[in-house]
Order: C-alpha cells, then structure tokens, then sequence
C-alpha cells in the first residue's frame, strides 16, 4: 500500500516528505488545515490523539512524530534510494546527536518566531516581543556552535548528508525566508554554504515545488 502522509504544507511534516524523496517511497498526502482545527477533529484525534501533524499511515502501521517517522524510514529502506543513517556506529551515533540538537536547540527558538512573526497576525493576536528577542538570541548562540562544527565537517555528523540535515530543511526554511531572518544565516560562512547545499537537494526542491507553506 502506498504511504499517506498527513498535513503536508507544514514544517515538520516537510521534513518526512523530503525522507521519503530521498528514500525513493511513493506516498500520497492528506491535506488537514490547522487554522479550520481540523486536527483536533475526532477522526483524527483516533489516529493522532496529541491532535499534531504529521501522521503517515503504511499498511496497518501508524506513526505520528516527525523526528520518529524519518528514523523509521531510514532504517526500514537502508539499502533503497539515499543512505541517511551513516556506515558506523559512531556515525550512526552523531546522526542521532545532531538530530537532538536539532529538536532541542534548533527548532524550538524558530518555532517561536513562526508562531509571533507569521501567525500571529493571521490570527489577530498580538505578538510576544519578548519571546521573539529571547529567540533570536537562542537562535545565534546555537548557529554560532553550527559554525564552528561545520568549519570542520561538510555536514553536522561528518562527510555525508544524513538525517541531522534532513531534519532542518523545514523550519531552515522558515528561518531564511520567511522571518525576515535570513542575515543570521548569510553572516556564518560555513552555515551558509550547508544550507545552500541541503537545501538545493531535488528533494527539497519537489516537496517545495508540490507542497507550498501556509504562510
């Protein structure tokens, strides 16, 4: 059966789109519009209880949390399309510590910025100053160590793209395009030549082509 991925035009469901690009799996999407609630609808609520997106369903297995369906389709289709785990346990090892960094460091300061930058005035809401200079810092310090790594590595776990990459595609490109925060990037030369080259990869270039962003 062909996998269905649910919520496609959001960040993190993005980046389970661009593994199964590069893991060469078909899919289809199922579109759920956040801004209706139509995740806390209770249809959906039976497959995601947490009422997020992601969710993909494969078969009679189903799996919801972004970082754990990319680990999944990695491991399950190793020897198909690109090899994004690494060859050893210890690149396996930096694989998983950057993907950590990745949702522990990296993400939430930009999720932030999403939601009182972007949505915020959608929503009619007003914006939290505060939190969003507290996350513009958050975001330097953890670039200003991204550089350092990188001046060593072409990529975070060493000499091949691999899921810690993978896995900033989607908010990356909040964060370059569309917070009006892409100097932060542009001002770290190492940074800057890995974003460019992950996210000029075909994949991300179709899930961008396919699946456009809400805002």
């Amino acid at each position: 059966m062909v996998v269905k991925v649910y919520g496609p035009t959001y960040g993190c469901s993005k980046r389970v789109l661009a593994c199964l690009f590069e893991k060469e799996i078909e899919f289809e999407t199922v579109d759920i519009d956040l801004f209706k609630g139509e995740h806390k609808q209770p249809d959906f609520l039976k497959l995601q209880p947490f009422g997020e997106v992601p969710l993909i369903q494969d078969g009679d297995f189903t799996l919801y949390e972004s970082r754990a369906i990319i680990r999944y389709y990695a491991e399950k289709y190793k020897d198909q399309g690109t090899d994004l785990l690494g060859n050893t346990i210890e690149e396996r090892g930096l694989v998983e510590q950057w993907l950590e960094v990745d949702a522990h460091s990296f993400q939430p300061p930009i999720y932030s910025l999403v939601i009182h930058v972007l949505f915020a005035p959608l929503r009619g809401v007003p914006s939290d100053h505060k939190l969003i200079e507290e996350s513009d810092e958050k975001i330097k310090k953890v670039l200003d160590i991204y550089e350092d790594r990188l001046s060593k590595t072409k990529y975070l776990a060493g000499d091949f793209f691999s899921l810690a990459d993978l896995s900033h595609l989607g908010f990356g490109h909040y964060l370059v395009n569309q917070t009006g925060r892409g100097n932060l990037v542009r001002e770290r030369k190492h940074v800057s030549a890995w974003w460019d080259d992950i996210s000029s990869r075909p994949s991300w270039k179709k899930v961008l082509e396919l699946y456009k962003y809400p805002v």
